[in-house]
């Protein structure tokens, strides 16, 4: 079960894991928050969330090219890369990728 929202969560972030949950229903979701190691570059936004970071572990992705999985990532998240998220790094893992890795 992924952890709760954590209380430092921005909209964005809260966004994000709402629609990744309801997608895919995964047994992990972590999300990081790397707007400000990127404060002063391209697409960087005042208000903290522009840069993200996304470990997700479902079962949803079994039988997806690596292609496919940030594909279906992308499509779960719709418009909130239209002024919202300037940049998302993906790691979507089956939950047998995520034990041989120890990710999960």
């Amino acid at each position: 079960m992924p952890e709760p929202n954590p209380p430092t969560e921005g909209p964005v972030a809260r966004m994000l894991r709402a629609r990744l949950e309801t997608a895919f229903a995964p047994s992990e979701l972590r999300i990081e928050n790397q707007s400000e190691r990127h404060r002063g570059h391209a697409g960087w936004d005042p208000s903290g969330e522009s840069h993200f970071a996304v470990t997700i572990v479902s079962p949803a992705f079994e039988g997806m090219s690596r292609i496919a999985r940030q594909r279906a990532v992308h499509a779960a998240l719709g418009g909130l890369f239209e002024g919202r998220i300037h940049a998302l790094a993906i790691r979507a893992l089956t939950p047998a990728e995520a034990a041989s890795r120890g990710a999960g």
